[in-house]
């Protein structure tokens, strides 16, 4: 058999730096763009083009994969994460924090309860702005009109079971983890069929059915590599703070449980591209992706519990300028 000459190396070499790091999310936008069916959203009949069983890889010993075509929102990344870590499902503590990236969905349900027809308009107590203000300001209205349901946080870490218990999955894999780190069934369940849509009770159902639906931990050669299952995937807004999320999650459990950094696998269902996200999309391809940051987390803190937004430093981040696009409010409650 003849030996592999420079032109095949070179090709190899050039076929690897193009499925690897940033440059997989890149050639995904391409595969929907080029080859996704046209559906549209059930509730907003805006068009989206969708491709259905993906995957891409992240070696986190190698940086962590916060895209650098466009600057991604890194403050709303960490305080979200740790939001859910805290079984969190009302989105006071995000506001107080000056992150609004669940305010859509908790307006939502103020609209539904709220609006009054008026002509050919209905009318509303408050718009938006005026809502996330009283949310911040009154811990009464927050709480009522706040609460999202029994989204990631709750079921993360307050699973609630047929016999009144409360599961924590996440204390539990951690624990399993120390003590039997080669065992194969360490699964983290968001997805709930006791609180989505028509399986709930009148009233009973979470805000937005669980897109990262489950997340399996591993440990191989003393690192731990997370592999996500996401049923359902926004390419351009969501994704991008996906993969930072659960990177950095993948990243505080292994520290917690004593373990060296592995892989981070996005696994996607329906990958799609909303129309109205077509030319931002053709904006960030034609940037050229730039070396990962480094994320360091503090060393000191020993307990999943007790991280803080304090305990997380982003360094040598040097990414593209911001590409704006609309948020879509899918789901329901």
């Amino acid at each position: 058999m003849a030996g592999r000459t420079s032109n095949d190396k070179r090709e190899r070499k050039t076929s690897m730096k193009n499925y690897s790091g940033e440059q997989q999310y890149l050639n995904l936008l391409k595969d929907i763009l080029r080859n996704g069916v046209e559906k549209h959203e059930f509730n907003t009949g805006i068009m989206i083009k969708s491709v259905f069983g993906r995957q891409i890889r992240f070696d986190l010993s190698q940086g962590f994969p916060l895209l650098t075509t466009k600057k991604v929102f890194i403050k709303g990344i960490i305080y979200e994460l740790l939001w859910f870590l805290r079984g969190d499902s009302n989105i006071k503590y995000l506001v107080d924090h000056n992150v609004h990236i669940w305010d859509d969905w908790a307006y939502k349900k103020y609209k539904m309860k709220n609006a009054v027809p008026d002509g050919r308009q209905d009318k509303l107590k408050m718009d938006k702005e005026k809502f996330i203000q009283k949310i911040a300001e009154n811990d009464v209205f927050a709480k009522k009109w706040g609460e999202l349901g029994p989204v990631y946080g709750k079921q993360w870490r307050k699973w609630k079971t047929s016999d009144g218990r409360e599961v924590d999955q996440i204390a539990w894999a951690i624990a399993k983890l120390k003590k039997t780190p080669d065992r194969k069934h360490i699964v983290i369940s968001a997805w709930n069929p006791e609180y989505i849509y028509e399986m709930a009770s009148s009233g009973q159902s979470m805000a937005l059915p669980p897109c990262h639906t489950l997340f399996q931990l591993n440990v191989a050669d003393n690192k731990l590599s997370c592999q996500l299952y996401q049923r359902s995937a926004d390419f351009f807004l969501g994704v991008p703070f996906n993969i930072a999320s659960y990177a950095l999650l993948t990243m505080i459990i292994a520290h917690i449980a004593g373990f060296q950094y592995g892989d981070f696998i996005h696994t996607f269902g329906d990958a799609h591209i909303y129309s109205n996200h077509f030319d931002q999309v053709q904006q960030q391809l034609k940037r050229s992706p730039r070396p990962f940051p480094k994320m360091i987390l503090n060393q000191k803190v020993t307990s999943i519990n007790d991280f803080t937004y304090e305990d997380f430093i982003l360094k040598d981040y040097n990414p593209h300028p911001t590409i704006k696009g609309a948020v879509t409010v899918v789901g329901g409650f």
